[in-house]
């Protein structure tokens, strides 16, 4: 089973710029959909972006639509989530998650294989 640590969070200041990095533990990385997660104090976790085994599909939730971008390098087994034009309602925990699939889609981490510890990200205003 695969492992996850994010890395990468912090502190930004609102309309600035973070990237949030995910490490995977196996070489087979590149056999898994990949998502990013966010979970702000007494909210619920929510989608924030996916991306399919190669990269050649992406989701983002509406929220996250140009102004995210989720990325993934299989050879390294890592994926990102950039974040520009950062929001004070961005503040969240975020986390990454893994599903051992060629399918893809946000629905497909209600089974997720891993998910990583979470990093935090705050954004002030």
């Amino acid at each position: 089973q695969v492992h996850l640590v994010e890395f990468g969070g912090g502190l930004a200041q609102a309309g600035g710029s973070l990237t949030v990095s995910c490490a995977a533990s196996e070489d087979t990385f590149s056999a898994y959909a990949v998502g990013w997660f966010r979970q702000a104090p007494g909210k619920e976790r929510e989608f924030v972006a996916a991306i399919s085994w190669k990269g050649g599909f992406l989701y983002y939730t509406d929220s996250a639509k140009g102004r995210f971008t989720i990325s993934r390098d299989n050879a390294k087994s890592m994926a990102y989530l950039q974040m520009n034009s950062l929001k004070p309602e961005d503040t969240a925990v975020y986390f990454c998650a893994a599903r051992r699939t060629y399918s893809s889609g946000p629905y497909l981490f209600n089974e997720a294989d891993s998910w990583g510890q979470g990093t935090q990200v705050t954004v002030s205003s």
